[in-house]
Parts: structure tokens; sequence; C-alpha cells
């Protein structure tokens, strides 16, 4: 029995060590723009049952409510939290934010489309809109040469005043995608998440329409992670560490005082 302690409290023991990794990402990216903190699930292992609820007792009577011992825990998979990030107005008319559901659409240099919430745009020298990694956003926009002032609305409608010209011109739209589950995108680094069966298929259109968010221009999405949060989090992800140590140190103890006794 003292064995089975042993390995319910190292299941503990990896738990809390996963737990404790998923909090120092967040707090890592606590200034990342668009990021989405992460939560560790965790479920339990199975249990062995040596006496089944309602099995005879004698030839009269049942067991009310059996005996079943788990056998630790384990991690579950991790979460996405999706809620907004605040908006930060950096003055900059190539930096956007997606206030609401959806994010922007990036063309990897395998063809491929990856999705982000960071909107920390630039122009390239042929005048494309390319991300902090010089991978364009799709559909891509093209900023023609002698460009005086850009202008994106809430809907993504990219318009372009020209050197000379009193009128706007427009440019093309930047669109939103949207998934059933955001939560099950997948994180590759760079601020980028692919497309997974448990997240669906994007749902591509304008921002505003069919529940996607707004585009707000000269602004960007701060991360989601609360400092206060935590932290509070890690103290107690610390101490049921410190108690399953305690629970391994204990029953390490136990066996070895049975040891010295049988011996």
């Amino acid at each position: 029995m003292t064995n089975a302690a042993l390995h319910v409290a190292r299941t503990g023991l990896d738990a809390q060590n996963t737990k404790m990794q998923v909090i120092a990402n967040n707090l890592a990216n606590v200034n990342t723009t668009g990021f989405k903190k992460d939560r560790a699930d965790f479920q339990a292992l199975a249990y062995q049952q040596l006496v089944a609820a309602g099995a005879a007792s004698d030839s009269e009577n049942k067991f009310a409510t059996g005996l079943s011992l788990g056998t630790g825990v384990s991690l579950a998979g991790t979460s996405q939290i999706t809620t907004q990030g605040t908006l930060t107005q950096t003055g900059n008319s190539l930096d956007l934010a997606i206030e609401g559901s959806g994010y922007f659409q990036i063309q990897r240099t395998d063809g491929t489309i990856a999705y982000t919430r960071d909107g920390s745009f630039s122009r390239t020298a042929e005048g494309t809109l390319v991300n902090s990694d010089g991978l364009p956003l799709i559909p891509q926009i093209q900023v023609p040469e002698g460009t005086t002032a850009l202008t994106i609305g809430n809907d993504g409608t990219v318009s372009a005043t020209l050197a000379g010209q009193s009128e706007p011109t427009q440019l093309g739209q930047i669109e939103l995608a949207n998934f059933a589950n955001a939560s099950g995108l997948q994180s590759i680094g760079g601020n980028l998440l692919l497309e997974t069966p448990a997240s669906g298929a994007p749902q591509v259109g304008v921002a505003g329409l069919d529940g996607r968010g707004t585009i707000t221009q000269g602004s960007l999405e701060g991360s989601n992670v609360n400092i206060v949060e935590e932290l509070v989090d890690m103290i107690e992800t610390q101490r049921a560490y410190e108690v399953n140590s305690k629970m391994i140190k204990s029953t390490d103890e136990m066996l070895q005082y049975v040891n010295q006794q049988l011996s």
C-alpha cells in the first residue's frame, strides 16, 4: 500500500511541475502582443475498485459505498484562455488591434496559413504589409509608393492617400478568421497559431460581421496575462508540490520503519 502511495505522490509532483511550467510561460509572455495565456487541465487516473458499491457484505446486507482507491493525477491538456487583452494606442498607422473575436491571417514560407492576434505590421520596400518575421498578411495589401496617409477602417477597408491627390484610393480589405473553438488552435511560436481538427475550419470574412471583432488602427492588443492571478497560482502550485514531496518523504519513512522492525 505504501508503494502505491509513493506512486500517487509522484504523479502529483509531475502534475504540479507541469503546471508551474505553464505559469512560467504565461509570465514570460506578459508583454507579448496579442498573447493568450494557457491553463493546465488535470484529470484523475483510474481507480482501483477493491469492493464494489452494492456488493453483498453478507447474506442479507450490501455495501453502501464500496471501496475505491485513486491512483493519482495526470495532465489532461492545456487550454488557451481567449479573453480580450487591453488595447494600447501606439499612433502607428500599421499597428492593428482586434476588438472581439477573430485572427489576422499570415502566409507562412511553405504557403500554409497561420493565425495571429499580433497586429504589429510593417511595410516592405515593395509596399507589402508583413508581420515582424516578414511574413505577408493575407489578403495581401500593396501600399503604393508616394502614399502620404494610410487609413484602415473598423471593417478592415484599407485606403491610401497619394501625393497630389485629395481623395483616398481603396487598396483592399483585411479579413479576419474566426473559429468555432479558438482554444483548439495549436501554438507554434512567433505569435502564430495553426488550425487543428479541434478548432474547426476558419470562418473568414469581413471584420464586424458574423461574430467577428472589429479592427482598431493605431493600437495593439496586449497580453491577457494577469500577473497577480499568475503569482497566486504559482504560490498554490508551489505549496501543492511541497505537500506531495512530504508525502513521498513520509511514505519512505514508513517503509524504513517496517524494514527495521521486520529485519
